[in-house]
């Protein structure tokens, strides 16, 4: 994947009803399909952190089913942070 100025990292926190409902994996299949690298984790503060690199479209696109989440979820909140892209990501991992 060659680095364009497209190219960004998001830092998101997701908030709701998101831990033990499969969210993890929920954003880990979703990542995968659209060539996000990065990785999403469970907070104690019962926030998902998710760190995500690719085009700016497709993170767009993977934000959209990050604010559905999996059938059981309910998300209330999304806060994102751009970042710059770091190149540092080579897949999309549930960190524990």
């Amino acid at each position: 994947m060659e680095t364009t100025p497209d190219y960004k990292q998001y830092h998101i926190l997701v908030s709701g009803w998101v831990q033990g409902v499969g969210f993890r994996y929920f954003a880990r299949a979703r990542a995968m399909m659209l060539g996000i690298k990065g990785y999403v984790r469970n907070l104690r503060s019962g926030q998902v952190e998710v760190v995500a690199e690719g085009s700016k479209s497709d993170l767009e696109t993977f934000v959209h089913y990050l604010r559905r989440g999996p059938e059981f979820s309910r998300v209330t909140d999304v806060k994102i942070e751009e970042q710059p892209y770091s190149g540092r990501y080579h897949n999309f991992r549930v960190r524990y």
